[in-house]
């Protein structure tokens, strides 16, 4: 028995769910019909064929990498809560982000998040070029950090693994190798380097920065 009252946004939510879960391959009309609990040809008056289904899923991907709001009370506050929201959003939908760049709109995927970093670079006093390597160097950093974090999961396993190389502690810093020994805090490392990266930026741009260094 099909189900009714179907809507074109929900159909577009199960099958980002599909994408995310398992790939673009993974997304066929009669799995995401089956998913719904409806007929295949509802799919079809809903959102048209599968190209369709996945231009207008890479439409809603754009739109929700555009909700990203600075929060906090300073500029430094403000930039690294668009850095992690950025991050997150990054990290929780690679299948659907990569669907964007396949279809050449990964800039204008991420222009609501560089004019929030532009604003708040203004609020902290940086214009021109000195704002934008700012804006650019906290969007490299955050895409950057996520493609390291990526390659890291999907690698074959390492012989030998980095915990073995390091097993050995170092001659003048033990604590250094068997923190180095050990895992990967990722979101630690993030936050760390994110906060480096930031205060640096704002402190460096008050003194007069230019082409990669202080002026």
């Amino acid at each position: 028995m099909t189900r009714s009252a179907l809507t074109g946004e929900e159909v577009l939510t199960t099958a980002a769910r599909l994408v995310r879960a398992h790939g673009p391959a993974a997304l066929t009309m009669r799995r995401l019909a089956t998913e719904l609990g409806t007929a295949v040809t509802s799919i079809y008056w809903h959102v048209g064929n599968r190209e369709s289904l996945l231009d207008a899923l890479v439409e809603r991907t754009v739109r929700e990498m555009g909700e990203i709001h600075p929060v906090g009370r300073t500029p430094h506050a403000r930039i690294v809560s668009v850095a992690r929201a950025l991050y997150t959003a990054l990290r929780e939908r690679p299948q659907l982000i990569a669907m964007v760049h396949e279809r050449g709109l990964t800039e204008r995927m991420f222009l609501p998040a560089q004019q929030a970093l532009v604003h708040e670079m203004h609020a902290a006093g940086l214009y021109g070029e000195t704002a934008a390597e700012a804006v650019r160097a906290v969007q490299f950093q955050v895409v950057g950090f996520v493609l390291v974090e990526r390659n890291r999961e999907r690698s074959p396993e390492q012989h030998p693994s980095e915990g073995e190389l390091w097993d050995s502690p170092a001659e003048h810093d033990p604590a250094l190798a068997r923190a180095l020994a050990g895992p990967v805090d990722t979101e630690r490392l993030f936050t760390v380097s994110l906060d480096a990266l930031v205060t640096s930026l704002l402190s460096a741009g008050g003194a007069g920065w230019r082409g990669g260094g202080l002026a």
